[in-house]
């Protein structure tokens, strides 16, 4: 994801999002493949790395006129609150339910999974690069919707491996466009797409 206009002399918001998503997502399924319980770790970055740093990069590609690039990352900035917001809101005590686990998580997790399959087509037209993280991250939504419907731990380990994928392959994207624009060239390859 990167500017819409080459013209524009402000900073690409894009290795923000990238970060702010892999990172996240990384720390979130390593607590998957059951390396570590969920804790106050992931929810705080999921709210403020994962969440408002992606809606931060969101809005800036969006003033850009890159409507891809702010879709996804406003997108998955509330992906990451809401998510938070699911599971701190049921231990409130305001007598709000949890999802319920069999039915409304395999929901929220398989309409993001849409979601992100058809953002992958428009990956596409981007690079290489994207194509990894909107495709991995397609599965890893799939494989966790279906963990949660079928209670299947395995499953949600085999998730977390997957997810440790999609996240590293983010912090690539990311990273690879900071250091290609601080040398000049390309360091790192994306992978651009020809278009025709």
């Amino acid at each position: 994801m990167s500017a819409a206009h080459d013209d524009d002399p402000t900073a690409n918001p894009a290795p923000l999002g990238l970060m702010g998503f892999g990172m996240t997502t990384m720390l979130l399924n390593f607590h998957n493949a059951g390396l570590y319980p969920l804790d106050t770790m992931v929810l705080a970055m999921g709210i403020f790395y994962g969440g408002f740093a992606q809606i931060i990069a969101g809005v800036m590609e969006w003033r850009k006129g890159n409507t891809f690039a702010a879709t996804a990352f406003t997108s998955y900035g509330m992906f990451w609150l809401s998510l938070v917001g699911l599971i701190v809101l049921q231990h409130a005590p305001i007598g709000v339910a949890g999802p319920v686990k069999a039915t409304a998580m395999p929901a929220f997790l398989g309409m993001w999974g849409i979601f992100t399959a058809v953002l992958f087509v428009g990956t596409l037209r981007l690079n290489r690069a994207l194509q990894v993280v909107f495709g991995s991250l397609t599965v890893l939504f799939a494989l966790l919707a279906i963990a949660d419907a079928t209670d299947n731990e395995t499953l949600t380990r085999i998730a977390g491996f997957e997810g440790l994928f999609c996240g590293a392959a983010a912090i690539y994207a990311g990273l690879a466009q900071v250091l290609n624009e601080v040398w000049g060239r390309t360091l790192c390859p994306l992978g651009p797409v020809a278009r025709g």
